[in-house]
């Protein structure tokens, strides 16, 4: 028998995990998207991936940063950091699934005082940007990835070429004035406390066609957690991704963060981060808002900053036991199928 050559085709195979799903029944068949980037939408998607199989994850592309922002940079291609983050979130429970996850979320070191260009590389970035070159297609290349990683669910970037994200920061000089600065790119975005003006360039870029689809179709949409400026508010700020979310018959979660005080949004409330929502996508509805109580504050003033979003809040303790900022992805599954349900 020949080796295989040419181009490989464009349905990927089937997922390993597949055949021990479909021996205990299809489970909960809802449809969900759930639309961030980075650790906030893997925490949301570890969650989500025990409640249903129909799962679509939607990630943002304006990543500048590490091996993402370099491959960026240097191929010219999407940056493929929170899209591997987003399928190893998916893969699947087995010593299959567990392996590839580690290898993609594998990074290479080089050693003490030599220089590599694979230095702190992601190997599932390489691995992605690989599929994207043999196969020439964004969308195909992540369904082969997903494929391998018997991920249960599958994952879109929210637009189809690299996003940049540009806000205003605002200080006082020495002498007491107002000095506003412009600042470019998700990693300087991420780091220089409250910022306004946030937009998106190019602005009118082109949503993926599949994500704007999964919305359309979707039964739940659940938007955040994760960094709410540049990786929670992007989805609003692309106008055909913004339209299909204020349009799609789903229902709609907003998923708060567990730390409202990070650098990106220091010094605001729980209850600005919904202002923030409703400045710059006021047409944007929600039917719930999803917070743990130990991060809402004044619980008054949050709830009627949700309803001025249309949304009743559901408080849960999805926090871990230490107290740190990281969800539990067993208790805010168990929100999430209280909310889906009794929606």
């Amino acid at each position: 028998m020949g080796l295989l050559t040419g181009p490989l085709p464009l349905i990927p195979p089937k997922n390993r995990s597949s055949e021990s799903r479909d021996s205990q029944g299809s489970g909960n068949d809802t449809s969900v998207v759930a639309l961030g980037g980075g650790h906030g939408l893997s925490a949301s998607l570890s969650a989500l991936r025990l409640l249903t199989s129909e799962l679509t994850a939607i990630v943002t592309v304006a990543d500048d940063g590490g091996s993402s922002g370099r491959l960026r940079d240097e191929l010219g291609v999407l940056p493929p950091g929170d899209l591997r983050m987003a399928l190893s979130a998916l893969c699947d429970d087995t010593d299959w699934g567990r392996t590839w996850r580690d290898v993609m979320q594998h990074r290479f070191s080089a050693k003490p005082g030599r220089e590599s260009s694979l230095d702190q590389h992601a190997m599932g970035n390489l691995l992605i940007v690989t599929l994207w070159e043999l196969l020439g297609d964004t969308v195909d290349g992540l369904k082969w990835a997903g494929a391998l990683l018997g991920a249960r669910g599958q994952v879109l970037p929210m637009a189809s070429v690299p996003l940049t994200i540009q806000g205003r920061s605002r200080s006082l000089g020495p002498d007491g004035q107002e000095i506003i600065n412009t600042v470019t790119g998700q990693a300087a975005l991420a780091s220089i406390g409250v910022v306004d003006d946030v937009r998106l360039l190019p602005e009118n870029a082109p949503a993926c066609v599949e994500a704007l689809e999964a919305i359309e179709l979707a039964d739940w949409v659940i938007v955040g957690p994760g960094s709410w400026y540049t990786s929670v508010l992007p989805h609003l700020l692309l106008p055909e991704l913004r339209q299909a979310l204020c349009t799609t018959p789903a229902k709609r979660c907003l998923t708060m963060n567990l730390d409202v005080n990070d650098k990106e949004v220091a010094g605001m409330s729980a209850a600005d981060h919904l202002r923030v929502i409703a400045k710059y996508a006021p047409d944007f509805g929600v039917d719930v808002v999803l917070a743990d109580p130990t991060s809402v504050g004044d619980r008054a003033e949050f709830e009627l900053a949700a309803s001025a979003l249309g949304a009743e809040v559901v408080l849960s303790r999805v926090r871990v036991n230490n107290r740190q900022p990281v969800h539990d992805p067993l208790r805010l599954a168990a929100a999430f199928h209280d909310i889906i349900v009794g929606g």
